[in-house]
């Protein structure tokens, strides 16, 4: 009895790679970019979309995972930050003055997933957000 098998790694590409800049922006305004997620492998993938804090960087010392910078300026004092609700996934969420979604969800081989950023800038302030992209079985 001849047996074979291969074992693979989920492969994807996310672009652009590491930041999103809404640069300055008048308060009161809003814009939205995007950044897409690309399934280049030959299995489809899970990817769960979260915010990066200091208990994030202890599960990246456990499991890698892919960041995206957040970047806005609606120039004037400093920004709070708000925490994400619960820990479960959440189809879209809110960090600062940016709006997330989908927050999760499954790609097909060779499939493709645009994810959406949108900036409110009614704080006054910069505001900086880091994302956690968990992809399964890279």
């Amino acid at each position: 009895v001849r047996m074979s098998a291969k074992a693979v790694f989920s492969k994807y590409n996310i672009y652009p790679a590491s930041l999103i800049s809404f640069g300055a922006m008048m308060n009161g305004t809003r814009k939205t970019c995007t950044f897409t997620l690309e399934n280049k492998g030959i299995l489809d993938f899970n990817f769960l979309i979260y915010r990066a804090d200091q208990d994030a960087l202890v599960l990246r010392r456990k499991r890698p995972r892919s960041d995206i910078l957040l970047a806005g300026d609606a120039q004037g004092k400093a920004v709070r930050h708000q925490p994400l609700l619960g820990l479960f996934p959440q189809g879209h969420f809110t960090l600062g003055m940016f709006t997330v979604y989908p927050g999760f969800g499954s790609i097909p081989p060779g499939g493709q997933q645009m994810i959406t950023v949108d900036c409110y800038a009614e704080p006054l302030g910069a505001c900086k957000e880091h994302l956690s992209i968990d992809i399964s079985d890279r």
